[in-house]
């Protein structure tokens, strides 16, 4: 440190450095209230998408934007909190080139008129290559920025804070190592004393930051890094959202850092767990026994129900921006003046009441959008518990202990399921609109994914519809399935999903579609038998079909027209077809079939168990045995189903190709579809 000015006090607080939408004044001029009611003392301007910070760095600021500039920076010394202003002139500056530096200089000079008195350059995600002109004048890249860094520190007369971002910002970018880095080294050696350094840990999102890594880097820069903490960032992914504790840094660290900065969420109001909890453990005093191991003088838990305390607080103020009207203001009595106050009669159905937000709803909440690298408990039982009911989904259609235990389970997934919905419910109602509209997509987005798996987990079970009534939709409406391109993208790419938080995830079904063989004529009796009894029983014209005989030899014994379904558990449905219809055994039905076929000479039948829930390999499996049929000489095909065989009706119809059939004559309970091949 440059040894002049007042001794320098810990920088503690919030960097604005994230990409995307910037915060607003307004919104900034909340943060610093809350940070000098929680202790914190900084805040650093570093919106990537500010257009001036970063792509246009060159541009001065307009007179307008000036002023907005002024009255920020007037709030935040205000509340005791410092402001310090970065430029990121890295995509595009040619160190070697005076006025590129005086264009630097510039655009200081200007912020510094604003009433600024504490800088930052930052360097971090740009290319590492020199143009010709910088080769000729420098040993290395970070030679280059070293120079011009110290040039505009001098510059600026010095300032009792001035924060670099190195290109290297992790141990991560480090090559090959971080007490072997070339560039971290160059930096450590050449930045003036003054001159303080940006951090982000091991890697660009640290899942711990140890002792004894910042012992490591602090000895290579000769000076403590202000860490720059990207733990609660969630600019890389749309559907990411962080409301744990400040965690994973023990608070030994606390005397080996010159400060900490946390570039928390896009969203502003999510921020409060962030940033609250940050502030408690910048509070925390390492004692002697802390190792860094186990932080013995912070509890995250401890901290985050602290925080959560105070922002249900928040969320239940009318007086807080954003708020519902008071009752009993002149607006709303002006709309109530030709109005009654309705009150329902005896039969009216009651008014809505809305219950209020909870403590037990935050926690939830933020247990269900917790950290980056881990779930809070109880998300991470949700996932236990659905995992393990669909692992063990046989057992619930028996008649024993197992099944008795997995409806317990079920009706324990329920619960929290419900729980989910009724938390999305009391925050929909909460007063404060504006932390909700941060949380919408968010909350709307879980309490759907909840929604499905309860009722998949129902239809395992039982519930409702028969297993076999529910249908292998091929066209369900968007909110049955996530979409996106990049999410079509990522299921495409090897290994998607193997960074899941939960590490044993039900993983995607893999089904093998091959030709009937001898040994699968019990077991597809016995799922012909199965889906029977799920259908309601009876006889069937498709008995003699499934007959023995017609397996041992007949036409169905083997070859393309004979085709099996399979999973991991074994086989799972099955596809059979007749060339000719009138090869079939004598039945009931025979002169219906022979009335269709001059046009549809082929017979065929498919069966499925509940299982099977996606239509894909279904629809893969009809198409290969329609395709062999053909390549039979078989000018069409036909089925015949049953009225209450809603899953196989649903099936055929939403494929396109079959139609229904008449059938002069056939009983009411005899369904007819047919396709041309």
């Amino acid at each position: 440190m440059s040894g002049t000015g007042p001794p320098q006090r810990f920088i503690s607080g919030v960097v604005e450095g994230f990409y995307g939408r910037p915060w607003t004044m307004e919104q900034r001029t909340q943060l610093f209230k809350r940070e000098q009611t929680w202790g914190l003392n900084t805040y650093l301007y570093a919106p990537k998408d500010d257009y001036k910070h970063r792509m246009y760095w060159r541009d001065l600021y307009s007179a307008e934007e000036g002023e907005q500039l002024k009255a920020l920076i007037s709030a935040a010394h205000q509340h005791d909190v410092e402001f310090i202003y970065a430029l990121s002139p890295g995509l595009d500056i040619t160190f070697s080139n005076p006025k590129e530096v005086s264009a630097l200089q510039r655009k200081l000079d200007q912020v510094q008129g604003f009433g600024c008195r504490s800088f930052s350059l930052l360097f971090d995600d740009i290319e590492a290559e020199m143009c010709p002109a910088d080769r000729e004048a420098f040993s290395s890249f970070a030679h280059a920025q070293v120079a011009v860094t110290n040039q505009v520190y001098l510059h600026l007369g010095q300032p009792n804070t001035f924060l670099f971002c190195p290109t290297d910002y992790c141990a991560a970018f480090c090559t090959p190592s971080v007490s072997q880095s070339a560039y971290l080294l160059t930096v450590g050696g050449g930045l003036l004393p003054g001159i303080d350094v940006l951090w982000t840990g091991p890697k660009v999102v640290s899942h711990v930051i140890s002792v004894e890594s910042i012992d490591e880097v602090t000895s290579v820069l000769k000076r403590a890094p202000v860490i720059w903490d990207n733990i609660h960032a969630n600019d890389y992914d749309p559907q990411r959202l962080f409301m744990g504790p400040f965690k994973d840094r023990p608070s030994a660290l606390i005397p080996k850092l010159r400060g900490v900065l946390t570039n928390p969420n896009c969203e502003f109001h999510p921020n409060f767990v962030a940033i609250h909890t940050l502030a408690t453990w910048c509070r925390s005093v390492p004692s002697a026994g802390d190792t860094g191991e186990e932080d013995q003088s912070y509890s995250p838990q401890k901290a985050l129900s602290l925080a959560l305390t105070d922002w249900l607080q928040v969320f239940l103020n009318p007086d807080q921006p954003g708020g519902p009207q008071k009752k009993g203001s002149p607006d709303e009595e002006a709309m109530q003046t030709d109005v009654g106050v309705y009150v329902p009669g005896p039969g009216d159905h009651p008014l809505y009441t809305a219950e209020p937000l909870t403590l037990a709803d935050l926690n939830l909440l933020s247990e269900l959008f917790y950290l980056p690298y881990e779930y809070g408990p109880r998300a991470r039982s949700m996932l236990q518990q659905l995992d393990w009911l669909r692992a063990h989904s046989t057992a619930a259609a028996a008649d024993n202990d197992q099944s008795a235990e997995w409806h317990s389970q079920a009706q324990a997934f329920d619960q929290m399921c419900e729980a989910v919905v009724q938390m999305f419910t009391r925050l929909s109602n909460a007063p404060n609109r504006r932390i909700l509209y941060d949380l919408y997509d968010y909350i709307c987005d879980i309490k759907s994914g909840v929604g499905l798996a309860r009722a998949h987990i129902k239809t395992l079970g039982g519930c409702g519809a028969r297993p076999s009534a529910q249908v292998l939709n091929l066209d369900p409406e968007p909110w049955g399935f996530r979409g996106g391109l990049s999410g079509e993208i990522q299921r495409m790419l090897p290994c998607h999903g193997n960074r899941d938080l939960f590490r044993t995830p039900p993983m995607t079904a893999v089904y093998t579609v091959r030709p009937l063989r001898p040994d699968d004529t019990v077991t597809v009796q016995r799922i012909f038998k199965e889906m029977q009894r799920e259908e309601g029983g009876g006889a069937t014209t498709l008995q003699p079909l499934m007959s023995d005989g017609l397996f041992s030899g007949g036409p169905l014994a083997s070859g393309p027209c004979a085709l099996v379904l399979e999973d991991e558990e074994g086989l799972c449905g099955y596809a059979l077809g007749l060339p000719d219809a009138s090869h079939a055994p004598p039945n009931t039905q025979r002169a219906l079939w022979d009335s269709l076929s001059a046009v549809y000479p082929s017979l065929i039948t498919m069966q499925l168990l509940p299982r099977v829930t996606d239509p894909a390999p279904a629809t893969r499996m009809i198409g290969c045995l329609l395709s062999s049929l053909k390549s039979c000489g078989s000018r069409g095909a036909f089925c015949e189903l049953r009225p209450n065989d809603r899953r196989m009706l649903d099936f055929y119809t939403k494929l396109g190709s079959f139609k229904t059939l008449p059938l002069a004559g056939a009983p009411q309970e005899v369904i007819a579809l047919g396709t041309s091949l």
